[in-house]
């Protein structure tokens, strides 16, 4: 089924050239179904970039989905033209007397400020408060997990000794959860991080469950046991190039960085990298939507 996205947004040609089921509103009010409407919250700076990568896994199921894009009011972005962000983008206050059947809230740049310090923490707070009665699910990625952790459950991160970066192993602590039905028991996903959280803060927690980690990056997938809160530490979305590109970036920054790991060919960054993650990302963003949103959202909001 299809992804109902605006006609002039500029993933729509890139979606469209991959075979990605895609309308727009005028074919999607003439289905006779109930469609599942997700609510983004974009913090990342190149936010076409992320536009595509969350697009093309939410397109890749059974489900009609209808998607809102949501922006910052207490912060404007640097990297995105003003005339996107005024097209494609709505504001908490126009957004916020209205139920969304689930929500994604992306990571950001500004790990390693304390989440006080970051200037939209206050809106992001208010934000995140009102899911707990506004949305079925919701979907927190990277360091928006990490402040999911923090604001819901009092679970803080701490700065890594470098930056994890690559591809790493991981392992499933919860088999029979739905969330992971169908992974492998060893599966492959990408981190780019400099902080992480504690696993033992996590499984101690009586709200919690790890559902999957990695010896070497750390914690990966959590769940609250109400299906509230999904938090990924890592990057399922992510294109083949994506971690290569941000190299690229913190080399020409002079930033001491190292080669992402396990990831370009015989550790050579003039080799293209091969992925392996685009299976999993496709079935985990699948199995939210149908088993945490799909499966737990009323018909009709009361």
């Amino acid at each position: 089924m299809p992804i109902n996205i605006p006609k002039l947004l500029p993933a729509r040609e890139i979606l469209e050239q991959e075979n990605i089921f895609i309308m727009d509103d005028e074919r999607a009010t003439g289905q006779d179904i109930r469609p599942l409407n997700i609510l983004i919250l974009n913090l990342m700076p190149e936010k076409e970039k992320a536009e595509t990568q969350l697009l093309r896994l939410l397109g890749n199921t059974p489900l009609q989905v209808n998607v809102t894009f949501l922006k910052t009011h207490t912060y404007e972005s640097t990297h995105t033209s003003k005339q996107h962000l005024e097209q494609f983008y709505k504001t908490f206050s126009e957004m916020k007397h209205q139920r969304f059947d689930g929500m994604i809230i992306t990571g950001a740049p500004v790990e390693l400020l304390d989440f006080e310090q970051v200037k939209y923490w206050q809106e992001l707070t208010n934000i995140m408060e009102w899911t707990k009665t506004n949305v079925t699910s919701t979907l927190h990625i990277c360091w928006g997990a990490q402040a999911a952790l923090y604001y819901h459950y009092e679970i803080g991160k701490f700065e890594l000794d470098r930056k994890c970066s690559g591809i790493y192993p991981h392992r499933i602590f919860e088999q029979n959860d739905i969330l992971l039905r169908g992974f492998d028991d060893h599966f492959y996903a990408p981190h780019s991080r400099y902080t992480d959280v504690s696993i033992e803060a996590i499984k101690g927690h009586p709200e919690l469950k790890l559902l999957a980690a990695s010896m070497e990056a750390g914690a990966l997938l959590i769940a609250s046991r109400d299906r509230k809160h999904v938090m990924i530490t890592g990057h399922l979305e992510y294109e083949s190039d994506t971690l290569a590109q941000e190299y690229a970036r913190d080399i020409n920054k002079g930033l001491e960085i190292h080669i992402p790991e396990n990831y370009f060919p015989n550790n050579d960054p003039s080799l293209p990298p091969i992925n392996s993650w685009r299976a999993h990302g496709h079935l985990f963003f699948s199995n939210w939507l149908n088993y945490y949103v799909y499966q737990e959202t009323p018909f009709i909001w009361e």
